[in-house]
């Protein structure tokens, strides 16, 4: 079943984000100056909207920020590629292609087609969908032995996703905060047993019993390289796992970043290459980029005047690129929310236009939806 989504990365930036405006309160006001009273009122209403909703955006506050969080334990992120491997070698159709470096991988022949195609359907610059806000990236939950099993009430894609029970806390944050709208989407790793639970449009319920209700919900084993059933979706409309895409702090600070990164992109073909499994595409031109394209940045791309987590992740796309994995504002790349971020710092990574970038080639081919 094919799905295409409201993405809302835009409107969580303070630069970006419109406020809604409230009800004017009525007065005592006479029949002339009344309407002038309930715009005055609506607009000093709508002022203060938009000023609390900043607030909340950039607090600091512990009720807001996110991180450090746990540690993975003995858990990889998916498994390496073979070591037989040639590093000249296109990008894998599993999903160890997440850990996959492909800077000396072979270009695609139609590269530069589909680089003027994305740049010409939306933004043309990278944008870091993430930061220390609690709005902006990706938060995520770690549990191990012990965590409680809830049950999981499918909404629209039920008869894709894993049938759970999922050990997924009634506290586990939820992308953009438990009363936002959106993707809403819910990661777990449950480092007992390297399972990765991600739900998409997810809503925790305590009554009649404490379940989790969501669209759509894959259990991932991390020791695992295989991908979903060509058709199905996941928690992201490629059906790729999302966690494995996100750069995380911890990894960003310590200089390197040695996994492919999640983008999403305004305008995508309805069509997938493996490791994604489905698409929810808008056109069939043959240079829109299908869900599981896998881009890099060009080796002579300068990093000058980049901060030692900009430049770590700028060298990832480099190395081991961008996979597109969900529509969504043109070149956004995901990342978790964590209070640590600098994001002056990451604001560098703004400067690096599309057109810098390079579709390699994958060594499965484009399937039609």
């Amino acid at each position: 079943m094919t799905r295409r989504r409201l993405h809302l990365g835009a409107l969580s930036d303070p630069k970006c984000r419109r406020s809604r405006g409230r009800a004017a309160l009525g007065g005592g006001a006479g029949a002339g100056e009344a309407p002038i009273a309930a715009a005055r009122i609506a607009g000093i209403a709508v002022l203060l909207g938009a000023l609390a909703t900043v607030a909340a955006l950039l607090a600091p506050g512990p009720a807001h920020a996110l991180g450090p969080y746990p540690d993975l334990g003995s858990c990889p992120v998916f498994p390496a590629p073979p070591a037989s491997l040639s590093p000249r070698a296109p990008s894998l159709a599993t999903e160890a292609a997440w850990n996959q470096n492909v800077a000396k991988a072979p270009r695609a022949r139609d590269s530069a087609k589909v680089i003027a195609y994305i740049d010409t359907h939306g933004g043309d610059a990278i944008h870091p969908d993430f930061g220390s806000p609690r709005a902006y990236g990706f938060p995520y939950a770690v549990v191990g032995t012990g965590a409680r099993p809830l049950p999981i009430h499918y909404t629209a894609y039920g008869a894709e996703s894993s049938p759970g029970p999922f050990p997924i806390p009634a506290s586990a944050p939820v992308e953009g905060g438990t009363h936002a709208d959106g993707d809403r989407h819910v990661i777990v790793v449950d480092r007992s047993t390297c399972k990765l639970y991600e739900l998409y449009r997810a809503f925790y319920k305590a009554k009649p019993k404490p379940h989790w209700n969501a669209d759509s919900g894959v259990e991932w084993d991390l020791r695992s390289a295989a991908r979903r059933r060509d058709g199905w979706t996941s928690a992201d409309a490629a059906g790729l796992p999302i966690f494995p895409g996100l750069v995380r702090y911890e990894e960003a600070a310590a200089g390197h970043v040695d996994h492919a990164i999640r983008v999403t992109m305004e305008s995508t073909r309805r069509a997938w290459i493996h490791p994604a499994s489905h698409c929810a595409g808008d056109t069939d031109d043959g240079a829109a980029p299908p869900t599981g394209l896998r881009l890099r940045l060009k080796a002579g791309y300068p990093l000058r005047g980049m901060g030692t987590a900009a430049r770590a992740i700028a060298v990832a796309m480099k190395e081991y690129g961008l996979i597109v994995a969900d529509n969504g504002s043109n070149w956004y790349i995901s990342g978790t929310s964590d209070r640590r971020w600098d994001d002056e710092e990451l604001d560098a990574l703004k400067r690096i236009p599309g057109r810098a970038f390079e579709v390699v080639r994958s060594a499965a081919a484009v399937r039609p939806c």
